[in-house]
């Protein structure tokens, strides 16, 4: 089945000038592998239609079922040289949990959130 992010996994994010850093962590060890498989670095700054400038290098952090993405160019040139408001970072963050993941039928008790 076809569900968003947000049901497997959950987000949170940092910046630093033109780079934002975005981590998303599985709810569930069954749904990591899912993550690794699907949210590719590459799949990952396509998701965002070119927001993202420069290059997207993903970390895999297993031993707490996480992947770290550090987002360079993702900013409009920082927070302090950009129109957008401070929580930009933080809107990239919720923004991902919309990414589109498969998820096989026997994980649906898993999942969270209303569907």
């Amino acid at each position: 089945m076809k569900v968003l992010l947000q049901h497997i996994a959950h987000a949170r994010s940092g910046d630093k000038g033109n780079t934002s850093n975005i981590a998303v962590f599985a709810y569930a060890s069954a749904f990591y592998p899912l993550l690794k498989e699907q949210l590719t670095a590459e799949r990952f700054k396509a998701f965002y239609r070119g927001a993202i400038q420069g290059e997207v290098i993903r970390h895999e952090v297993d031993n707490i079922e996480a992947l770290n993405f550090v987002c360079h160019g993702a900013l409009g040139g920082g927070v302090s040289r950009s129109l957008s408001l401070d929580n930009y970072g933080k809107a990239l963050s919720a923004a991902v949990l919309g990414f589109e993941m498969d998820v096989p039928d026997e994980l649906a008790s898993q999942l969270r959130g209303p569907r």
